[in-house]
């Protein structure tokens, strides 16, 4: 399934893909009437996707300065939301984690983004929800598997 030359149809199919992703994650987001910021949201997905990390590397993952994550921390750590645990490699490091609540936080938000978005899809049939299922897994299996190798081509 490599594809290293990738066709400007692909291309152009990425992009609308997320574009529309951000467009659905926009509108979920203000239907909610959700005022925790994005970037908390964000932090919480990357510990929740890669595990646990140093400031600097969930910084740079949630693309967002180290200052600022300096600040999202100590606001995630204030709702016990993360926990700072000790860096095996190096022990006067810490790596931050998700706690028990930031996992039914983000947990929370997630489905509530869900039902937010539901009645924009409320008239699909099952072959048409089926399709779009099978799309979120293989976005799952491209992304899980090889997004690290793409960031770091870049």
């Amino acid at each position: 399934m490599t594809n290293e030359n990738p066709t400007p149809e692909l291309q152009t199919l990425l992009s609308d893909l997320v574009s529309v992703t951000h467009r659905l994650t926009r509108i979920a987001a203000q239907a909610t009437g959700e005022q925790t910021s994005p970037a908390t949201w964000r932090t919480l997905s990357v510990l929740s996707s890669f595990g646990p990390m140093r400031l600097g590397e969930l910084a740079k993952q949630s693309r967002v300065s180290q200052p600022t994550m300096t600040k999202i921390v100590a606001n995630l750590n204030e709702v016990e939301w993360i926990r700072r645990i000790a860096d095996v490699d190096d022990a006067r490091a810490w790596q931050i984690a998700l706690a028990p609540k930031g996992i039914r936080a983000l947990s929370d938000w997630r489905d509530k983004l869900g039902a937010a978005l539901a009645p924009l899809f409320d008239d699909l049939d099952r072959e048409e929800i089926e399709v779009i299922s099978r799309a979120v897994d293989l976005l799952h299996e491209c992304t899980d598997v090889r997004a690290a190798d793409v960031v770091k081509a870049a």
